[in-house]
């Protein structure tokens, strides 16, 4: 039988009955002579009512329960409004990320045959171009153009009815960062979207009335169902690397922000401008970083200017977040030395409902988790996790689902394509991506063995360990992004930089087997975080190079 109660868009629902003068969200509208910002507000219950508006106005373009939709939308309070609008009816959203390269664009719209395209005019433009991947799209409709804006404005008091729904009904497809492949597509149910809301809610404490600025636009949408204010933050979310962080810091201050996501890349840029501004953000209280290791030397920093924050580096992925939770003091202390000796970066422990296990590697498919080994504590294996958010499957792609699942009676363990161990007391260390592991004659080399007694350095941005050639007689490589303005343009400063990385690293026993140093401008890295290395493209490229 149908649940009604099911629907995830109850939760803005629920906020906007409990607390409908509270403020939803907090959208740029003006800009001072300075550089200060003036926002839009709306409280959750104009949240609500506007996403029932277009909840009609989709529904007249055509769009039911399980209809596909291409939703291209910028990040901010348009967003929110069109994807509750089409969870409200049942609809599947699919949600691509911007500036992932036109190719890669095309080959995710292809996998997911949307029928309708729901997004700004640019994108509804695109879309009539002659690619194969739109020709499955029958309507458009276009946010923010004079029609929307009339309905959006046209509200009822009256709200709206939920689309019924079961808890396994799918609710959205999202697409990986692709950051070692193709991006894929991500099924989530609304089953699934209810534990992650709890699993956020519960693991870090968030209670309604908080504001939060989420740097990653897919996050701000567990906002409104978490009760708490989203302010949008003045970034490009297809280069979020690029952004001033200047604009990001006097929001961070003048809305008093309390909590923030956000990658490791950006929340240096912020570190290192609030830094050299001697600004600080005394309201922030947590700071989630993720999307790829954080060094010690910037969680350092944000101790310095978030006095009053707990910084926590969560563990997981778009198939299933969050896995792991750690806080920066646990990091900065015994974690640390162990992951600068070769240990692995600690990622912590599992959230509450979340199991993990460490198995021993296999290339193809894993039918049964019986079929699988286990490590001991203290051996590098192949990370798995189950639980109640974790997703069962991809978007349109059998073969990818068999590799990356295996089946444990009514449960789906998801294999994480990383490496890592656990210890005796149940603490996850992650050692890195299983496809990025250096293989050479010796033994095989994780990235995070080796790393992160590099990047203590106080210029070096980014280190990437790679292998030069063919596995499984790779050669050891580090590549290096230094800071900006630290590069060293000549033969002597290169001679010097290397000999202080080296000294550094003695620490561990491991980092003599790094045969070669060398420095790189800028490293490749994903769209999402602007902060995973392309790792197998530096391999690629640098193997070429050495060998001139």
């Amino acid at each position: 039988m149908n649940d009604p109660g099911s629907n995830v868009a109850r939760h803005l629902r629920i906020a906007a009955t409990d607390r409908p003068e509270g403020l939803a969200t907090k959208s740029p509208a003006k800009f001072g002579p300075k550089g200060e910002v003036t926002h839009e507000v709306r409280t959750f219950r104009q949240l609500d009512q506007e996403s029932d508006a277009a909840a009609d106005h989709l529904a007249k373009a055509g769009i039911t329960v399980g209809t596909r939709v291409l939703l291209a939308v910028r990040p901010g309070h348009d967003l929110i409004v069109g994807m509750f609008g089409l969870l409200k009816l049942g609809a599947i959203p699919v949600a691509i990320d911007p500036g992932m390269g036109w190719s890669a664009f095309l080959g995710c719209v292809a996998r997911s045959r949307p029928a309708v395209l729901v997004g700004i005019r640019s994108a509804t433009l695109l879309s009539r171009l002659p690619f194969a991947a739109f020709r499955t799209i029958r309507r458009r409709v276009t946010v923010g153009d004079p029609a929307w804006r009339r309905t959006l404005a046209a509200t009822s008091v009256q709200p709206r009815p939920l689309a019924e729904v079961t808890p396994d009904t799918l609710a959205a497809i999202l697409f990986t960062s692709g950051s070692t492949g193709a991006p894929k597509g991500v099924c989530y149910t609304h089953g699934m979207f209810d534990a992650q809301i709890e699993l956020v809610r519960s693991t870090y404490g968030i209670r309604p009335g908080e504001t939060d600025m989420a740097m990653l636009p897919l996050f701000a949408l567990f906002n409104p169902a978490l009760g708490t204010t989203t302010v949008t933050p003045l970034l490009d979310p297809s280069r979020p690397l690029a952004a001033d962080p200047a604009p990001l810091v006097a929001a961070l201050i003048s809305e008093k922000v309390t909590c923030s996501f956000g990658s490791p890349a950006i929340w240096s840029k912020v570190a290192d401008h609030c830094e050299a501004n001697g600004l600080r953000l005394p309201d922030l209280r947590r700071l989630l970083i993720a999307g790829a290791p954080v060094s010690g030397e910037l969680l350092a920093k944000l101790r310095a200017i978030a006095p009053h924050c707990a910084t926590h580096t969560p563990y997981g992925a778009t198939e299933c977040l969050p896995v792991t939770t750690i806080t920066a003091d646990e990091l900065l202390g015994e974690a640390r030395q162990l992951a600068l000796r070769g240990h692995g970066t600690c990622v912590g422990r599992p959230v509450s409902g979340v199991e993990i296990r460490v198995i021993r590697e296999t290339d193809g498919p894993i039918a049964n988790l019986s079929d699988a080994i286990a490590c001991a504590h203290g051996e590098i294996g192949e990370i798995i996790a189950t639980g109640p958010s974790v997703t069962r499957e991809y978007d349109g792609l059998p073969e990818a689902t068999r590799l990356a699942k295996i089946a444990d009676g009514a449960r789906v363990w998801h294999r994480m394509g990383d490496l890592g161990a656990l210890d005796a007391s149940g603490r996850l260390f992650f050692f890195g991506r299983r496809a990025e592991k250096v293989r050479t004659a010796d033994g095989d080399l994780p990235t995070e063995s080796l790393e992160p007694a590099f990047r203590q350095h106080p210029q070096a941005f980014r280190c990437a360990l790679i292998g030069i050639g063919d596995a499984p007689t790779q050669t050891p490589a580090l590549v290096v992004e230094p800071r900006a303005g630290h590069f060293p343009e000549t033969e002597a400063a290169r001679t010097r930089f290397i000999q202080e990385l080296r000294e550094l690293a003695t620490i561990n026993p491991q980092a003599a087997q790094v045969r070669h140093i060398v420095f790189q401008r800028a490293l490749p890295v994903d769209v999402r975080h602007n902060a995973k290395i392309h790792r197998l493209q530096l391999a690629k490229e640098w193997t070429t190079r050495l060998a001139r």
